[in-house]
């Protein structure tokens, strides 16, 4: 049996992407027609259930003071301060960062800035236009669309 035509010892194959850095990591961007299924930010999860596992130990009592419980762990009292602040993230954007359908725009940087406490603002302000989540407009309550 022979082949009508011979294969090629070479194979090229063009798969138009960029890197961008994201968490001080570098990530491939596929374009907009592409998406891949999100996987979970690793960072951002271990941060919020840090911060979770933080207010918990302080609302128990086992820590009087968040500068109590810094010392303990061996990190600034300022640091904790800001990784507390997610504790306060709207439940679906929480979902949304466990899920993996984040967005490129929320960052762990991002989320330990200063943050509005309405939900609905903070929608809007960690510019969230992508995942499947969104906050209900004027009632602050998250819905999966």
């Amino acid at each position: 049996m022979t082949r009508g035509a011979p294969i090629p010892e070479i194979v090229t194959l063009h798969v138009p992407f960029r890197i961008v850095k994201r968490g001080g990591r570098k990530e491939m961007q596929l374009p907009d027609r592409v998406r891949p299924e999100r996987t979970p930010n690793s960072a951002l999860i271990k941060a919020l259930a840090r911060a979770f596992r933080w207010k918990r130990m302080l609302e128990s009592g086992e820590f009087t003071t968040i500068a109590e419980l810094a010392d303990r762990d061996g990190i600034a009292p300022s640091y904790m301060t800001r990784v507390l602040r997610l504790t306060l993230l709207a439940p679906c954007i929480v979902e949304a960062i466990l899920d993996g359908t984040q967005g490129p725009e929320v960052t762990l940087s991002r989320l330990m800035e200063t943050h509005p406490v309405d939900w609905a603002e903070q929608w809007v302000a960690l510019q969230c236009t992508t995942g499947t989540d969104q906050i209900h407009q004027g009632t602050g309550f998250c819905a999966t669309l």
